[in-house]
């Protein structure tokens, strides 16, 4: 495929899929400047109640749903802040007035966690967007997001670092790790791995032993590349068990090349 063409994302989702053994449905994120693009996408679903994003995001993971919201389908400044809808980064939001005394000790250990959020700026765009990756109905999204298990995380990077190796550098914001992934994510173009937080699993379905990944969608295919090389060395997904008292050299001659 060169790169003046736009994948199959269908295909690429369910390759995704099985490579990583997924549970949970990979999925597109998509900003608009103007709320009747968004409204206009085809089979778009309007929340009836006041959600979390994190809950917004889970019905597209979990659900297979596509759903449209502006800022005033979220329930507060702190998720809209993360996606830059409305004007949500004010003095009240800056000092994390609402976090001291229940996830930090201080106002000032409040307001640093709201600093050290990375999040779109405000005034920009007036809804979002999600929607399964393989559907196809955001086109190509502004990021791809998808829920794995630690190892198939690691296997994830591995095979985006096959090619055009770069090392990657992630934060953990803490709560509100939203920030650590779409956050990140739509602000700087770059991969953003993170460890989803209390909100995302009490509220977006979670499950204790995933993480998030969020990136360029063309990144995917790139890793999917990747993965497959490394599959023809012998390295794979899920990862077979060798054994902590067996000879090493055994094994390992699968991979390496012999001396």
């Amino acid at each position: 495929m060169s790169s003046s063409q736009t994948p199959d994302w269908g295909q690429v989702s369910t390759e995704l899929e099985r490579t990583l053994r997924l549970r949970a449905i990979p999925f597109g994120m998509k900003l608009f400047r103007d709320r009747a693009e968004m409204e206009a996408i085809p089979r778009i679903r309007r929340p009836e109640s006041v959600h979390t994003l994190d809950q917004v995001v889970g019905q597209a993971a979990r659900l297979g749903w596509t759903v449209g919201i502006t800022a005033d389908d979220l329930v507060g400044a702190q998720c809209r802040a993360v996606v830059g809808l409305g004007r949500a980064k004010d003095a009240d939001w800056q000092s994390g007035r609402q976090m001291a005394g229940v996830w930090y000790e201080t106002p000032t250990d409040s307001a640093a966690h709201q600093a050290a959020m990375t999040c779109v700026p405000d005034g920009q765009f007036e809804a979002l967007a999600v929607s399964p990756l393989g559907s196809g109905r955001l086109g190509t999204p502004d990021i791809a997001l998808f829920y794995a298990t630690p190892g198939a995380m690691m296997y994830f990077i591995n095979g985006l670092q096959w090619s055009g190796y770069k090392r990657f550098d992630w934060s953990v914001v803490g709560e509100s790790a939203c920030a650590d992934s779409w956050g990140r994510a739509l602000s700087t173009g770059q991969p953003s791995l993170s460890i989803p937080c209390f909100a995302e699993r009490r509220y977006g379905g979670v499950l204790d032993d995933e993480m998030l990944m969020a990136l360029p969608p063309l990144d995917i295919p790139k890793a999917l590349a990747g993965m497959a090389a490394l599959s023809k060395n012998g390295l794979r997904y899920p990862f077979p068990q060798y054994g902590i008292q067996q000879d090493v050299r055994a094994g390992m001659a699968v991979s390496y090349a012999r001396s």
